[in-house]
């Protein structure tokens, strides 16, 4: 009788252990399963004018397509007149622009540069087009300096109708900043070295058009 009082007392507690586990799951449900936390991947920043990249801009000239023929007017067999430029796409902290002008397909100096046919900077940076016919001079009034391989001025194409077509390339660069390089006082090299070393670090635009020239066929005799 005694043992089977004990098992009675058991048994008993197992059940009023059961109750009450019971009434407590019942006041106090589980919560539901929840999902990991994802953080959402860094989406990469893009070229808008900031400091973060480099903005792609549009360079267009009314004087001939990207990759076609530069008329002879703009030439060197011409009147060496400086073709019309016109840009979009700038950004909002552009204080100047750099254009450089240079043959791709001429090699000059010591072989690792080429020979350049136009250079202007501290061009004013609410300034959207160059107009057809700049004037020769080093220095401008509202800032812009100049200077090619032979002086201060547009030097128009010239490859030889021996070979192929040349490919000129005309560079934009929208820079937050104007920079003091002189236009006198050194070879056009070092200018242009001079020039290329003070845009590092400042420039936040860039549009590329290139042109086309070889000369005509002489006249048969």
């Amino acid at each position: 009788m005694i043992r089977d009082s004990a098992l009675v007392t058991r048994l008993a507690l197992v059940a009023l252990a059961i109750a009450v586990g019971r009434d407590a799951l019942a006041q106090n449900p589980p919560l539901p399963p929840t999902a990991p936390v994802v953080q959402p991947a860094a989406q990469p920043q893009r070229g808008g004018g900031g400091r973060g990249g480099i903005r792609v801009m549009t360079l267009t000239s009314s004087a001939f397509t990207d990759g076609g023929m530069i008329p002879a007017k703009h030439a060197q067999p011409g009147r060496d007149v400086s073709p019309p430029l016109a840009w979009t796409g700038a950004p909002d902290s552009t204080v100047s622009f750099v254009l450089i002008v240079h043959d791709a397909d001429a090699a000059a100096g010591n072989g690792t540069d080429d020979m350049l046919h136009w250079m202007a900077w501290n061009i004013q940076g609410t300034t959207t087009s160059l107009p057809e016919g700049i004037p020769h001079g080093a220095q401008f009034p509202g800032g812009m300096r100049q200077i090619s391989v032979s002086g201060p001025y547009y030097r128009g194409p010239a490859a030889p109708s021996t070979g192929p077509a040349h490919h000129y390339v005309f560079e934009l660069y929208a820079l937050d900043a104007n920079i003091s390089v002189q236009p006198v006082g050194q070879t056009a090299a070092a200018t242009r070295a001079a020039v290329l070393e003070a845009i590092r670090g400042h420039v936040r635009g860039k549009g590329v058009l290139v042109g086309l020239f070889r000369r005509s066929e002489p006249p048969q005799p």
